[in-house]
């Protein structure tokens, strides 16, 4: 394949990315839906553009070793989360910041409302419990009696409503729309459509297919645990295998007189976070399973070695912030206060169970020092100055360009449109949270994409005053200033990567979106401009911003 083929499919390639990127860049674009996996794409606005509310929280580290501050403040960082996430708040920016023997805490809330309620949430002190298998609830006697009296006024109102259908003072449709309890039939006259014998419970399935008669309201009430039913049986056809009916009924429910429980009831232990002293991450020798070994110090040793002998066979349930996170087998006495947790866990889930567990056990007091709110007008008004100054820029750019450099700086402001529909797709794809420190570094990165190809234009206009042809000029132009670029490009990736090692939250946006808008320049400036320009070749050297007016030879 010679060179000019080569050149064809790679600005092909150059169109379909930035059509692409178009697509992508579309404030209507599409989201990424693949069988389970969803992503929306969007363009994320940071605090100080959507407006919000932005918290520093000092951390109390004074009792924790230093070997275990660093963790510790992630476990912290990590229940905030948690908290804000179960308060509905979009995108919340969580990030723990350490100056010396000074750990802080940043919490940036876009879009909250009420700041107050946040303020409490994040402040509430993990809860770390254990809770043991208790016997079934049950109801006192005057709460059984209560129950018993309620049942038989509703079996007294059914029976009145069934003399009153038997009677014919009363429609049976109507009536079951009014009075009936049953959710399923109640809007539909009490209708059950067609089921089949053994469909129904054995009191109602007995009475439909043994005892009433087709047609005629049964004229006795049915009881069962649901309560009390009036029926009235539209068809049957006792030769199907199995017999099926259709049929009408209205329902008077009944209460239970014993509580209906939904799981296994769990009572307190006295087991608690202020006894266990760690979680870590563990490997099962047999498996290789991941599970998560946790120790409690001797007060919790002694309770726990009470709990598991009592419990052989039963479940433990652990319960973090009043929510059931494991709940697993107790099979012997431990006595040495240390368990395992296991199942089917993944290597993720079990350091986030890990790091959860010490949550409760590490609670670090923290304390509000700062509080910032921003208003979403402010925000907007920011967003809308930012857009003006970079197409401002932009346009002012181009018209120099263009002017100075003609053919060549058409192509390198078509590059520049190319440039910024790919790192706007970037920015929405990846996705960068963009604040108003961000946007000022992508409109830097345009300056310094602009900057690689003064680089190459000089050179050329070097190599074309030197009687060189045009072909050969562009190549050498491009190749001789190519390593100007890469080193003053890597100094900024450099400088990038200080500002984000160090910086705070703010001056890491700006460091993200600069070093993505100086590789992506990178290739726009040394591929893009130098595939156009192999196309757009013109043999007046006027256009080339050169006043000699030779052509190539």
């Amino acid at each position: 394949m010679n060179i000019r083929y080569k050149m064809r499919f790679a600005l092909l390639g150059i169109l379909i990315l930035t059509a692409l990127a178009g697509i992508i860049d579309y404030p209507q674009g599409p989201n990424l839906h693949w069988g389970d996996y969803y992503k929306e794409i969007k363009v994320h606005l940071g605090l100080d553009l959507q407006g919000g509310a932005s918290l520093l929280y000092k951390a109390d580290v004074s009792k924790i070793d230093n070997a275990d501050r660093a963790g510790a403040l992630e476990s912290v960082r990590n229940v905030i989360e948690r908290r804000i996430n179960a308060f509905g708040v979009s995108e919340p920016n969580i990030q723990t910041v350490q100056s010396g023997d000074d750990w802080r805490i940043l919490v940036e809330l876009p879009g909250i409302t009420d700041i107050t309620e946040a303020i409490n949430r994040i402040g509430a002190t993990p809860i770390l419990e254990f809770k043991t298998e208790g016997p079934a609830p049950e109801y006192t006697a005057e709460q059984v009696q209560q129950i018993k009296t309620l049942n038989i006024q509703k079996q007294t109102e059914a029976q009145a409503t069934l003399d009153q259908l038997l009677a014919n003072t009363a429609n049976f449709e109507d009536t079951a729309k009014a009075k009936s309890e049953d959710p399923g039939s109640k809007d539909k006259g009490g209708d059950l459509g067609q089921f089949s014998q053994g469909d129904m419970v054995p009191a109602f399935n007995k009475a439909v297919f043994e005892k009433a008669p087709v047609g005629e309201i049964y004229p006795k009430l049915v009881e069962t645990s649901f309560g009390y039913h009036i029926i009235k049986v539209d068809a049957r056809d006792d030769s199907a295998n199995p017999p099926t009916a259709s049929a009408h009924h209205l329902l008077f429910a009944k209460i239970p007189e014993t509580p209906q429980s939904t799981g296994t009831n769990y009572v307190d232990s006295d087991l608690t976070g202020e006894q266990l002293d760690r979680a870590d991450v563990s490997f099962d020798p047999n498996s290789g399973l991941p599970t998560v070994t946790i120790n409690f110090d001797n007060a919790g040793k002694e309770l726990f070695a009470k709990i598991t002998k009592e419990n052989v066979g039963k479940t433990v349930a652990i319960y973090l912030d009043g929510q059931i996170i494991s709940a697993p087998v107790v099979q012997q006495e431990i006595s040495n206060g240390e368990a395992v947790i296991s199942g089917n866990f993944t290597l993720d889930e079990a350091k986030e169970l890990a790091q959860r567990l010490n949550a409760g056990a590490l609670p670090v007091p923290v304390e509000l020092v700062s509080q910032q709110n921003i208003g979403p007008t402010l925000g907007q008004a920011s967003i809308e100055r930012s857009f003006f100054a970079g197409i401002l820029g932009l346009v002012l750019l181009s018209i120099f360009i263009i002017a100075y450099y003609r053919l060549p700086g058409f192509v390198a402001v078509l590059a520049l449109v190319i440039y910024s529909l790919l790192v706007l797709a970037i920015f929405k794809m990846w996705p960068i949270t963009l604040t108003l420190a961000g946007i000022a570094g992508f409109i830097l990165s345009i300056g310094m994409a602009v900057d690689a190809n003064v680089l190459i234009f000089e050179r050329m206009k070097e190599e074309l005053r030197s009687g060189k042809p045009i072909s050969q000029s562009l190549q050498d132009g491009f190749s001789r200033a190519w390593l100007s670029i890469r080193d003053s490009n890597s100094s900024s990736l450099i400088t990038c990567l200080i500002l984000y090692w160090f910086g705070s939250s703010l001056i890491r946006g700006f460091a993200i979106t600069l070093a993505i808008g100086i590789v992506v320049s990178m290739f726009s400036a040394i591929t893009t401009t130098r595939i156009f320009l192999s196309f757009f070749k013109l043999k007046s050297l006027w256009w080339y911003g050169i006043k000699k007016n030779k052509t190539e030879e």
